[in-house]
């Protein structure tokens, strides 16, 4: 995979990519960060399967044959977390690996219903 722009590698979010093989083929700052305890960076080119349980790996395969997403929340360490795991397709518009990204969301965050 081409490197990413220098917005993504600092994007206060976490951005995990990885390959059609399951490889994690890239980590911003804030995913290295997010995943240190595991290995951070170093995860790059390990099995993105390793560190899923069972339901989750059935997921994963789903969203690479499937082409689709997976989009929830969570509460983890005292943080709300938006949790967006998409394919994402190569230059043929085949599916190419999944890319994750995950968000702190603000406490007391405003939701706005536009008409």
């Amino acid at each position: 995979m081409s490197s990413m722009p220098d917005w993504v590698t600092g994007f206060p979010g976490a951005v995990t990519v990885s390959d059609r093989e399951h490889r994690i083929v890239y980590m911003n700052d804030k995913s290295a960060a997010t995943f240190e305890k595991d290995g951070g960076r170093a995860l790059v080119g390990s099995p993105l399967m390793a560190c899923h349980n069972e339901r989750s790996k059935a997921i994963i395969q789903d969203l690479l044959e499937s082409g689709g997403q997976n989009v929830y929340t969570i509460d983890k360490a005292g943080q709300k977390k938006l949790v967006f795991q998409s394919a994402w397709r190569d230059e043929a518009g085949e599916v190419a690996g999944l890319v994750e990204l995950s968000l702190v969301l603000p406490e007391g965050m405003p939701h706005f219903v536009r008409g």
